[in-house]
């Protein structure tokens, strides 16, 4: 792995983020630089202007960083997240934080399809709305959303915790495992095998957690609780009409 000395970045002196300008530099570079070996003792806060819609920025980080991104970005961005903190100041694309381990990726507007997909753990929180399949087989990550999920949210999810502060479309939590699902609003219809449960005492902590750690404000009493009814964990020809 190269160092951060031998990337094309300038590093400043001192306290100060280094700031890349994708107007004048590119993708490429700024991830070659968030990957040097030394990055974290180098530069630890990191500042990115104009994505402008770019794929794949801050993907693959596996070190205590700070990234703030100034604007939108596209597909996959923050994806393979492993400690790193990333901040989008915009709407997100396809795919963002995709397969994360760990760390936290918050979005300040929307995203796109497949938010959080296959993650397998650290907080992803969407301060505005996710579209389709948010959370799509999530393995042990949390979800935090502020606005609403679009249909097949939580789809074959495994591990984990989805929290839903608006409205939920259709086929919530189809084909579920032991992801639970908190939503605040209302839910169009819920997928194969995914339930209505007890909000318990535990529950009500739990969600109060996530919630803080998102830096939402909504009241979790407001909050009803999804999960799997189990009915779908061993084939069963009865059940064939709903694989």
């Amino acid at each position: 792995m190269a160092a951060l000395s031998d990337v094309l970045i300038e590093v400043p002196i001192g306290p100060e983020p280094t700031v890349v300008d994708l107007a004048t530099s590119d993708v490429r570079a700024l991830n070659r630089a968030l990957h040097a070996a030394d990055v974290a003792a180098a530069s630890p806060r990191w500042q990115v202007q104009h994505p402008d819609g770019r794929h794949s920025i801050a993907v693959g980080l596996d070190a205590p960083l700070t990234v703030e991104i100034d604007g939108h970005v596209g597909y996959y961005c923050a994806g393979m997240n492993k400690t790193a903190t990333v901040t989008v100041s915009g709407n997100a694309g396809v795919g963002v934080a995709e397969n994360m381990m760990s760390g936290t990726v918050r979005v300040r507007g929307n995203a796109s399809q497949s938010a959080g997909a296959t993650a397998h753990g650290g907080l992803l929180v969407v301060e505005g709305s996710a579209a389709a399949r948010c959370g799509i087989s999530m393995k042990g990550v949390d979800i935090v959303v502020g606005g609403d999920v679009g249909h097949m949210s939580a789809f074959m999810g495994q591990a984990g915790r989805l929290v839903v502060c608006g409205n939920a479309g259709d086929a919530l939590g189809d084909s579920l495992y032991e992801t639970r699902i908190y939503v605040q609003g209302t839910v169009k219809s819920l997928g194969a095998d995914c339930v209505e449960k007890e909000m318990r005492a535990e529950h009500l902590a739990e969600l109060t957690g996530l919630l803080t750690s998102a830096g939402m404000d909504a009241d979790p009493a407001g909050f009803r609780r999804f999960g799997s009814a189990r009915s779908l964990y061993n084939f069963h020809v009865d059940n064939a009409s709903a694989y």
